[in-house]
């Protein structure tokens, strides 16, 4: 039987670890010669690993926002800037993060297993490990993301998502630009004039790799995804919910894409639903 609780109400240090519970900023080199930038937080319990979203950073969507430190009072967080994003190379402009970038971080800290958590492209990157390393989970969690449906049958049969955009959205998604840009090496002032031109569609939402393919019958591990109302969760989650044997739906009442996650506007039903999902799911932990 599916168990589907729903809540709709609706490799170099660089930087050592400061006292007061501060992050570390560490760097690995991947087997194809990338730098990766990683945060680390938290001193005991299982590993989280956190994957950002298409020009995000793990620092914004995980840090600002008190996810990270809400995670770390029982656990071990690790928390990595995508290659192509944050203080990671990029040898790709304006390119999306890679899958088996995790895997190599994941080995470089010797992490057997661990809860991972993708926003985005994050949860897409999580779908693609989900699919080719399930072996690596304790639980698996999507944000403002999920496993859409494929069949055309079930695609037809999706029920109506609320229409609407929060206030706020375009005000995130403007900062976010200029914010990836400088990142890219823009100054202010160019980075300010691109984000003043519409921002061109993906030819995938979020930026990140090909939807994946993946069985969801067979996946054992327990499976999280958190959504806004108003950024199409039943697309992304029917589909989890007829499937996955475990899965926990979360819906943000009002938010939007960049709203559920942004440090200023993310509710704190997101930090609760995630951390009480982690916490609740410890017997399926390594030991340590």
């Amino acid at each position: 039987m599916h168990r589907i609780p729903i809540l709709s109400v609706l490799a170099v240090a660089i930087v050592a670890a400061a006292p007061g519970g501060e992050p570390t900023h560490e760097l690995f080199t991947t087997s194809d010669n990338i730098k990766i930038h990683y945060m680390q937080l938290g001193q005991t319990g299982s590993y989280v690993v956190l994957i950002h979203g298409y020009t995000g950073s793990a620092e914004g969507n995980w840090f600002r926002n008190g996810i990270a430190a809400a995670l770390a009072e029982n656990h071990r967080v690790v928390a990595l800037d995508c290659r192509n994003h944050g203080r990671s190379d990029k040898p790709q402009l304006n390119g999306p993060g890679k899958a088996e970038d995790v895997i190599e971080l994941m080995d470089h800290l010797h992490i057997q297993k661990a809860h991972i958590h993708g926003y985005s492209m994050g949860g897409a990157i999580t779908g693609a490990l989900l699919a080719a390393h399930p072996e690596r989970f304790i639980t698996a969690a999507f944000g403002g993301s999920g496993v859409a449906e494929v069949d055309p049958e079930w695609i037809a049969k999706l029920p109506p998502d609320k229409q609407g955009v929060d206030p706020q959205e375009a005000e995130l998604s403007h900062s976010l630009r200029i914010r990836h840009a400088m990142d890219n090496g823009m100054s202010k002032e160019e980075a300010e004039k691109l984000a003043a031109t519409p921002p061109q569609t993906p030819a995938r939402a979020g930026g990140g790799p090909r939807p994946p393919q993946i069985d969801l019958a067979k996946v054992t591990v327990p499976v999280l995804a958190v959504n806004g109302e108003l950024d199409r969760p039943h697309y992304k989650t029917t589909r989890m919910a007829r499937e996955l044997y475990n899965f926990t739906n979360v819906v943000l009442p009002g938010k939007s894409h960049l709203t559920a996650i942004s440090a200023a506007t993310i509710p704190r039903l997101y930090i609760d639903s995630l951390v009480g999902f982690i916490n609740s799911h410890e017997e399926h932990a390594p030991n340590h």
